[in-house]
């Protein structure tokens, strides 16, 4: 029988207070205007400084990307761009821009402002994260405002040019100098040319239409707040005090799926889950004891406890991933097959290969018990509700001695995604999304001075997984590309510096009242002048 957990009602009296809250905000939905809950309120409004996911979707609605993917055939789009050519073989692209197109207080865009982005990214006392991946990809731009065109070049010639320089264009007026600190004004009341002006208080963002050459937004006002607990978002949105709800936790989908006012919507963010294994804890350093730890986790328990996955369900929530990309991508290795039960047996050969005994089930190696310190992105618990636990009880089970933390936000994105909770942990639980390139070089090569590696969580270093990074990197067709991937998913399963986990189907829900509202994936809104109310 599956175990299904259900959130906690967070006050008494909650229903009749949310339907009160319900009927005095029935207003809301008439109109133009429209409000949403989001897990919180953006750290930022400046895209180069974008650190979260929500971050990425409120500014999506005010800035616009030289180049997105369309959320419905997933081709290279631009509202920016008229026509586009490669230039010496690659190593350039030449842009011609549209015509017409405002800036938020008025101004035209032009030449210079896609070359000021550029120049503000290569400056390198921006400190943005951001910043440092087109560091690596891009030299500069040269503007041509007579022919309304710029020229972009790379540092090599890629298969993907257009994918890499899918950045936000931001306003050269709007800022003294190349060198864009985090804390200007700017970061709270940006000024963009995507469909609405933002504007971020305490309490809630603010977005105004604002039609442009390029776009016609049909909702007039849109109000973003934060959340809190998802069963009072849920309740909240059902009782119509809001018009949508970003995510909705496996727990909550049955009750908005039986009603006939919300809609569920799938969003795609692209994602998938991992348990990062720290290779210079002594015991980890061997590959058989990571491989130990993949035969130890039953993915499939752990999916109907902490998901409420039903195991005879035909269409689950979340899929089971073999290695760094969901089954979607044309980078996944379908010949690498996932591990969806334990193997015990299996564990415990490996184990005792590497050198290690059983004793009062405890695996003992060096003379010492293998102590494994967990942490996970704490924001993770509302999908996966005990995930941490759960998984820590199965390793204990399996003769690991755990011991589990929950990691703050600002710690992952602060600490443990720089590398610098390599000390604290021997285990870290989270996830990567994808935007327009899908590429998990950073996750992967040894971290190096030039800004290799920069997402790889433990400083795996390995010679091999570096050389098919470097064959990616210098692939000129995307067959060439997806080859090198196909051998590094191999590779990886072999190695094992990932548990690859799965990934999680989020759901949004929003209220029949809006139409047409087509969710991008990753982005979410790249599309919303098409929503209507």
């Amino acid at each position: 029988m599956s175990q299904r957990h259900t959130l906690p009602r967070s006050v008494a009296g909650l229903r009749g207070l949310i339907v009160a809250v319900g009927l005095a905000s029935t207003a809301l939905l008439a109109g133009s205007s429209a409000s949403y809950y989001d897990e919180a309120l953006p750290s930022t409004m400046n895209p180069l400084f974008a650190r979260t996911m929500v971050d990425r979707r409120s500014q999506e609605l005010v800035f616009d990307r030289l180049w997105y993917r369309s959320a419905i055939t997933n081709t290279l789009q631009s509202r920016i761009v008229d026509r586009w050519e490669r230039l010496e073989d690659g190593r350039k692209i030449k842009l011609v821009l549209n015509e017409g197109i405002k800036w938020h207080d008025g101004k035209s865009l032009g030449p210079e402002d896609i070359c000021f982005t550029v120049e503000a990214m290569l400056d390198g006392n921006t400190p943005s994260e951001i910043a440092k991946e087109y560091r690596e990809s891009l030299v500069g731009c040269e503007k041509n405002n007579r022919e309304n065109s710029v020229i972009i070049e790379f540092v090599k010639a890629y298969h993907n040019p257009r994918e890499r320089i899918a950045f936000h264009v931001l306003p050269k007026h709007a800022f003294d100098s190349t060198s864009i600190s985090p804390d200007l004004d700017f970061s709270a009341r940006p000024i963009g040319t995507g469909p609405m002006r933002g504007s971020k208080g305490r309490r809630e963002v603010k977005f105004t239409a604002f039609p442009n050459a390029h776009t016609n937004p049909q909702i007039q006002e849109l109000s973003m707040s934060e959340g809190g607990d998802p069963f009072v978002q849920a309740r909240t949105l059902l009782n119509a005090g809001v018009h949508g709800v970003i995510s909705v936790p496996p727990p909550l989908r049955p009750d908005i799926a039986a009603s006939d006012d919300v809609a569920l919507k799938s969003y795609d963010l692209r994602s998938w889950w991992f348990m990062a294994l720290n290779t210079s804890t002594p015991a980890l350093a061997d590959r058989r004891v990571r491989q130990a730890i993949h035969h130890t986790l039953d993915r499939s328990t752990l999916r109907e406890l902490t998901i409420g996955v039903d195991p005879n369900d035909t269409n689950p929530p979340c899929e089971f991933v073999s290695g760094p990309f969901v089954q979607s991508s044309p980078y996944y290795n379908r010949s690498i097959k996932v591990q969806e039960r334990s193997d015990k047996a299996r564990s415990r050969q490996l184990m005792t290969e590497a050198g290690a005994t059983m004793q009062a089930g405890r695996w003992i190696m060096n003379g010492q018990p293998i102590t494994l310190r967990i942490g996970m992105n704490a924001p993770l618990n509302a999908e996966a509700r005990d995930l941490l636990n759960q998984m820590g009880n199965q390793l204990q089970e399996g003769g690991f001695d755990r011991q589990v933390y929950m990691v703050p936000p600002d710690d992952w994105v602060h600490k443990a995604v720089t590398g610098r909770l390599r000390d604290q942990y021997d285990a870290l639980i989270g996830k990567w999304s994808f935007g327009v390139v899908e590429e998990v070089n950073p996750m992967f090569h040894t971290r190096t001075r030039d800004g290799k590696g920069s997402l790889n969580l433990f400083n795996y270093s390995n010679a091999e997984v570096d050389a098919l990074l470097a064959r990616y990197e210098a692939a000129r067709t995307d067959t060439e590309a997806q080859d090198a991937y196909h051998d590094l998913h191999a590779l990886l399963a072999e190695e094992l510096p990932y548990i690859f986990l799965w990934k999680l189907d989020t759901k949004s829900a929003w209220r029949n009242e809006v139409r047409n509202n087509t969710i991008t994936p990753y982005f979410y809104f790249t599309q919303f002048d098409e929503w209507r109310l």
